[in-house]
């Protein structure tokens, strides 16, 4: 019989990895990364060739996180562009 897993230990958080933002838990992976990928249409099993250290129940769960916690991921992302926005600015647009 597998063994059971409890999803609730697959996401963890802590201010000494990737600033306290959700990850899946031991590899550094962000919900917000897999979240970007799915959102550009990748699906779970794209996801999990591109990166193959993490097993379809890891990216499920973030997946689950991003869909729980919808607020705090689009906030994520905002900061994330805001933060790309200010270091890189965009060029000024020509008339």
């Amino acid at each position: 019989m597998p063994a059971v897993v409890d999803i609730g230990t697959l996401i963890e958080r802590s201010p000494e990895i990737r600033r306290g933002r959700p990850c899946i838990t031991g590899t550094g992976v962000t919900v917000r990364r897999i979240a970007g990928w799915h959102n550009l249409g990748l699906t779970p099993e794209e996801i999990a060739a591109r990166i193959e250290h993490l097993t379809l129940a890891q990216i499920h769960a973030a997946l689950a996180y991003c869909h729980a916690n919808r607020d705090e991921i689009d906030s994520d992302i905002d900061a994330e562009d805001a933060a790309t926005e200010e270091i890189f600015p965009a060029p000024a647009k020509r008339m």
